[in-house]
């Protein structure tokens, strides 16, 4: 019989991972001989709680991450992608990686408001900012809550500079404040897309926008005149990656004009709720994407090295860079596209008058 916290409905994984701050965990098992019907599984309803941060904007030193600073308005993230690196740091919260991190968002209510407070700062001189360095800024709540979209209108009113990227179709909503950016080249946008199986993504990435809503998205973004590219990410050996061809196609044909990709990350408790995953959801895969991901890690499920975990190496890492590559070539990817935005129209309010 199969554990009953393999059937939670609209979740990417099954259960909680020990906490690796914790001495104590709580494990919960079923009653002998219970089982539930299609209709009857259970369902975790997703909890919202007050994140009182004093600060909106983090600082990143790693080398190869292509941005220094970003903006998270939520902790945790209910998109529930199985793999996501993000999952661990809700153990710093005293939670688990696992069906914590999606059922328990720390929402950042004042986070536009921080944001204004560090740009009228002196020392702040209009750097780029990514908004979703972590977890998604348009996770569901967001329709409701609209942090992201308060964010954005206080970069425009900064005229600051900012990278945006999501697995959510939402994004369209705004973009009347992305146009005002674009206009400054003072934006770029970022679609990821796993897969364009709807079966695969509602399993694996179970609450984002499918892909022909994403693919969507794209299209309407670049219509507005919003740099947009896509990202193939994460790209799994023996599952996903032979989808990249066609990924790349389809966003191109709607509209991207730059791309990118990550192979798997799977950084500490990520890797035992994968597996899981795989074993739940693709039994008779996981053997091989395990051997495939060893293959691309050094022998390991993972890789934290800086250069090495954002590329991984060996034979497979280097089929998908070639690939990559072809594919981005034939279809006019990233030609001559580059990360870098325009910083120098950026203003406080107020800032005009001294000029005269």
């Amino acid at each position: 019989m199969k554990d009953f916290r393999n059937n939670i409905k609209g979740r990417g994984v099954s259960s909680n991972t020990d906490n690796r701050f914790e001495r104590h965990s709580l494990a919960l098992e079923p009653y002998e001989g219970e089982e539930f019907a299609e209709e009857e599984k259970p369902l975790l309803r997703t909890r919202f709680f007050k994140d009182s941060s004093r600060t909106i904007v983090a600082e990143n030193n790693s080398p190869d991450i292509p941005f220094t600073y970003s903006i998270n308005p939520y902790r945790g993230c209910e998109h529930g992608c199985a793999y996501c690196y993000a999952r661990p740091t809700h153990e710093y919260l005293g939670m688990s990686a696992g069906l914590d991190f999606e059922s328990k968002i720390f929402v950042k209510h004042e986070a536009p408001e921080l944001l204004r407070e560090k740009l009228m700062s002196p020392r702040w001189q209009g750097e780029q900012i990514t908004i979703s360095g972590n977890t998604d800024c348009y996770q569901p709540v967001e329709r409701q809550l609209r942090l992201t979209r308060r964010c954005l209108e206080v970069l425009v009113q900064f005229r600051n500079p900012c990278s945006l990227i999501t697995k959510n179709a939402l994004i369209t909503r705004d973009m009347d404040l992305l146009k005002e950016l674009a206009a400054l080249n003072a934006t770029w946008v970022t679609l990821s897309i796993t897969t364009l199986d709807d079966d695969l993504c509602a399993s694996l990435e179970p609450r984002t926008s499918r892909p022909r809503a994403r693919l969507q998205a794209i299209e309407q973004l670049a219509t507005a005149g919003i740099p947009v590219s896509v990202n193939v990410a994460p790209c799994i050996p023996g599952l996903t990656d032979h989808e990249m061809p066609e990924i790349l196609k389809a966003a191109a044909d709607a509209g991207a004009r730059g791309a990118g990709f990550v192979p798997i990350r799977l950084p500490l408790a990520v890797t035992p709720l994968f597996e899981e995953w795989l074993e739940v959801n693709r039994p008779l895969r996981k053997e091989k994407v395990l051997a495939n991901i060893r293959d691309m890690r050094g022998g390991k499920l993972n890789d934290g090295e800086f250069g090495s975990r954002m590329r991984g190496q060996g034979a497979i890492a280097a089929n998908m860079r070639q690939m990559f590559e072809l594919y981005c070539r034939k279809y006019g990817l990233n030609r001559g596209e580059r990360w870098q935005l325009d910083s120098s129209h950026f203003c406080r309010p107020g800032d005009q008058l001294t000029l005269f």
